[in-house]
């Protein structure tokens, strides 16, 4: 059987819509289900009308955030399949026996990449989700279609340990991905037409990203230090090589010494990050036996 957790937020106009959509799916599904609604302290009418939908309703006393929501869903949930939608209309909710199916193939994580011109939205929003695709897509060394999409299905007992590591914030999915990924877990990718949202949206755009790219470099810093200090060599030892370069051929004596403390400073960075990636193994190590 499946646990759907839906996290809602001021969300009044959407959810009994959704919570009714995903109940016809899954009744029309050989094993059925259940449907958890979190109210992440919404303001309006959101709780009575997911619980008048048929719901299982988790509320909380105020709001906390979107990660934090599908945490509490996720270990009300009675069911070890996990499917996590939004709760404001924009995903093809019935993609859903699909995503399932595509799950019981064997994948841990079974996502779905958003397409179409709602997705893409304004003209600001895409080059910031671009920018962070790129981030991901190079701690995770795949290509990713979607990084931060909010339809996806996988285990309970698998997430949960997790959990520790996984934003409470709008960056849980961005977070999950990266885990996933980054521990050689199966994550497959299934298209899926984004819809136009009912209501406002609930992110903001700077300190939302800005977050995201804090998880990042925490899941980096935790799963594959060793990664982030190579680029921080990178960033150190290239111009002091070519600034040792330049001041070879010029006799620039100031230059060859402040290239000299550029290269040390890179080894210095190498061996931390040596120390990093001594101390992950350590980790899992002591974590397995």
């Amino acid at each position: 059987m499946i646990s759907v957790v839906i996290p809602a937020y001021n969300e009044e106009g959407a959810i009994a819509d959704t919570v009714e959509r995903v109940r016809a799916i899954l009744a029309g599904m050989e094993r059925g289900g259940e449907v958890i609604v979190v109210d992440d302290g919404s303001l309006d009418d959101t709780a009575a009308l997911a619980e008048k939908a048929g719901a299982v309703l988790v509320r909380k006393p105020h709001n906390v955030g979107y990660g934090h929501s599908l945490k509490l869903g996720i270990k009300a949930a009675t069911h070890d399949t996990i499917v996590i939608v939004d709760a404001d209309g924009t995903y093809p909710i019935e993609t859903i026996p699909a995503m399932i199916e595509r799950y019981r193939q064997g994948f841990d994580l079974v996502v779905a990449a958003r397409t179409g011109p709602h997705y893409r939205e304004s003209a600001l929003k895409q080059p910031l989700r671009q920018l962070l695709k790129f981030l991901v897509e190079f701690t995770a060394g795949r290509t990713i279609p979607d990084v931060n999409s909010g339809l996806r299905v996988f285990s309970k007992a698998t997430v949960t340990s997790y959990f520790p590591h996984l934003s409470n914030g709008f960056s849980f999915t961005t977070s999950q991905t990266l885990a996933y990924m980054l521990c050689s877990k199966y994550v497959n990718y299934m298209p899926a037409d984004y819809h136009k949202r009912v209501g406002g949206t609930k992110v903001r755009l700077f300190r939302d990203s800005l977050r995201t790219l804090q998880y990042i470099v925490q899941a980096i810093l935790f799963y594959n230090p060793l990664k982030l200090f190579l680029v921080l060599c990178a960033l150190t030892g290239l111009p002091s090589l070519l600034l040792l370069a330049l001041s070879a051929g010029f006799d620039g004596e100031t230059g060859v010494l402040i290239g000299f403390l550029g290269l040390m400073t890179t080894v210095l960075i190498f061996c931390f990050g040596l120390l990093g990636e001594l101390l992950r193994q350590f980790l899992v190590v002591s974590k397995n036996e």
